[in-house]
C-alpha cells in the first residue's frame, strides 16, 4: 500500500460549534477549513499540525456514519487516515493481503481527496482510511 504519512486523525464531535474553539485555543490556530460532504453526510473541520491534519467530524444525519458512531461509542477519535499514492491500488493490494475492506474503490471524501476504508475487524480495531489526490 506504501502510505507517504499520516494525512489526517479523524475526530468525531457533536458540534463543530463548539469543538472548533476547543481545538483553536488548545492548538493555538485557527480552523483552516470547514467543508460538508453531503455524500458522506457529514460536516469537517480541518486544523494542521506539521504534516498532519485534525479533522473534526460533525453528523448532519443521525443515520449517517459520524451520527451512529457517536450514539454507539460518544465522541472521539473515529479514524485514522493515511496517505497513499492511489487509493484505489491500496484498497486493492490490501484485500489480497486479505484485509477485510469496506470500500471496493474510491469515492469522494473532503478537500478533493479520494478515500477508501479498511474494516476495524482487520485492522486491530482501528477504522483505517486511505487517502490519495
Amino acid at each position: 500500500m506504501n502510505p507517504t504519512h499520516i494525512e489526517h486523525i479523524g475526530i468525531a464531535v457533536k458540534s463543530l460549534d463548539e469543538a472548533i474553539p476547543f481545538f483553536s485555543k488548545m492548538l493555538g490556530q485557527e480552523c483552516y477549513a470547514v467543508e460538508e460532504v453531503k455524500e458522506q453526510k457529514v460536516k469537517t473541520a480541518f486544523f494542521k499540525v506539521g504534516q498532519t491534519k485534525i479533522e473534526l467530524l460533525e453528523s448532519t444525519d443521525p443515520e449517517g456514519p459520524i451520527g451512529k458512531f457517536i450514539e454507539k461509542k460518544g465522541e472521539g477519535i473515529h479514524h485514522l487516515a493515511f496517505a497513499v499514492p492511489d487509493v484505489n491500488q491500496a484498497l486493492k493490494e490490501a484485500e489480497e493481503m486479505g484485509i477485510k475492506t469496506i470500500d471496493k474503490e474510491g469515492r469522494k471524501g473532503a478537500e478533493g481527496l479520494k478515500i477508501g476504508f479498511l474494516h476495524p475487524k482487520s485492522t486491530y480495531g482501528i477504522l483505517t482510511e486511505l487517502c490519495s489526490k
